[in-house]
């Protein structure tokens, strides 16, 4: 038998303390998969097109209105010129020495064209020139003659330009202002939706008690209070599955003692024998099966003493009757329960010669106990998940009924130990067991 349930196993309980350490923590805040970073790309984004959208209506309409401004001013620079052109006045030259206006073919082929035989006068917006700046034309027919005028745009242009870099550093500023806003509002959320994966991960690792106790009127609140709801109804399972174990333990009891009599009474015979083995088996499991109603209730409680663990452990081993080699270093002295750990002992040993393989080996340390086998390992998903009852892990059926290693996990638990179970790359099984250290006052360090 190799899973478990109830209290978690040390590798379990260290993957549990890990799940929220400072280096999940570390490596989810620079996730860009998690769901911080999502929202706040998904609010980087908006601001961004919001930016963009707000930019490009600013842009465009003011755009429009210098055009506007700069086609007015060209058209009442017209007007003058061709009032000096038909007063047969001279030019006035413009502040730059260049006159105030063009006539005949001095105009721009682009702004004839455009003006064309219309009598009516056009603007055109002439930006071919960078070293010249941007310029307005107007240009109409004054009897008969192409007359043309110009105003400079480069100040237009230049405002245009500014107010589109002023536009883009208040983009920016608004994202660094934003995105730390958002990061620290999704933190919020997710502390909270943090806090229930923590308490599924609690319940899901033994810890039938565990809730979120949220408060509130939103989502999270309900997806809160519907992981207390199922713990709770997951908790009154567990105890009707464990009240039922326990009934069935009782009641099976006072048969089972009338049956291990009549065994005893029957005449010596190969049937005999056959009858009687299987009572002693159906009598081991009807122990375990109490021995597990216990440990599920919370009833056990472990009487510490100091043991000469190497003695002890030595001597659990022979009860099995199994060849095992033991090997203690030193004189180790342990604070114990002896009972319980020779209970714990005894399960690993069997557990090793059942589901693997010769030669069984068993070191004592100065507060370990490690056993190990050589024959395939466990399977992955013990690893994963540790010993359940009436699972074995083996492919065969009839081997065990599955309670040896749950046992000797919820004995560990009770005498404070903990117990971890792992392979070998060589091959082979290895279960250790890590004792509490004696504490100053008993003379031995702790």
């Amino acid at each position: 038998m190799r899973r478990r349930t109830g209290p978690a196993s040390g590798a379990q309980a260290e993957r549990i303390a890990s799940e929220d350490g400072p280096g999940r923590s570390v490596r989810r805040l620079v996730d860009p998969r998690s769901l911080r970073w999502k929202i706040a790309f998904g609010v980087a984004a908006a601001a961004c097109a919001m930016a963009l959208g707000i930019g490009i209506l600013v842009h465009g309409t003011t755009e429009s209105r210098d055009m506007n401004v700069g086609s007015g001013e060209a058209m009442r620079a017209l007007e003058s010129a061709e009032a000096e052109f038909r007063g047969a006045q001279p030019a006035q030259p413009s502040p730059s020495g260049v006159p105030g206006y063009l006539v005949g073919n001095d105009v721009p082929d682009e702004l004839r064209d455009r003006l064309g035989s219309e009598p009516a006068p056009v603007t055109w917006y002439d930006d071919r020139k960078p070293a010249q700046g941007p310029r307005m034309w107007a240009a109409g027919h004054v009897d008969g003659t192409v007359l043309a005028t110009w105003v400079d745009m480069g100040s237009e242009l230049r405002s245009l330009q500014a107010l589109d870099r002023h536009m883009r550093y208040a983009a920016l500023a608004t994202l660094a202002v934003v995105i730390p806003l958002t990061l620290l509002a999704v933190e919020l959320v997710l502390r909270r939706l943090r806090r229930v994966a923590r308490t599924a991960h609690r319940i899901k690792h033994g810890d039938p008690d565990a809730r979120t106790r949220s408060r509130g009127h939103d989502e999270i609140s309900e997806i809160s209070s519907a992981v207390d709801l199922m713990a709770d109804a997951l908790q009154d399972r567990l105890r009707d599955e464990q009240r039922f174990t326990a009934d069935v333990a009782h009641e099976l009891r006072t048969p089972l003692t009338g049956l291990v009599t009549s065994a005893s009474l029957l005449p010596e015979g190969e049937a005999t024998d056959l009858v009687r083995d299987r009572v002693q088996v159906l009598r081991a499991l009807v122990d375990d099966l109490l021995e597990i109603s216990r440990l599920d209730a919370g009833a056990e409680e472990a009487d510490a003493q100091p043991v000469p663990l190497g003695e002890l452990v030595a001597e659990s081993v022979r009860r099995t009757g199994l060849e095992t080699r033991v090997t203690v270093s030193g004189s180790p002295v342990a604070e114990t329960d002896p009972r319980r750990l020779d209970r714990i002992v005894t399960n690993l040993v069997l557990n090793a010669h059942r589901h693997g393989a010769a030669p069984v080996e068993v070191s004592v340390g100065e507060t370990t106990v490690v056993v190990r086998d050589h024959g395939p390992g466990f399977p992955s998903e013990v690893l994963a998940n540790g010993p359940q009852r009436f699972r074995t892990g083996a492919a065969e059926r009839g081997h065990g009924h599955g309670l040896g290693l749950t046992i000797a996990l919820g004995q560990a638990h009770v005498i404070g130990a903990r117990l971890t179970l792992a392979n070998i790359a060589a091959g082979g099984a290895v279960a250790t067991l890590e004792l509490p250290g004696r504490s100053p006052c008993s003379g031995t360090r702790a």
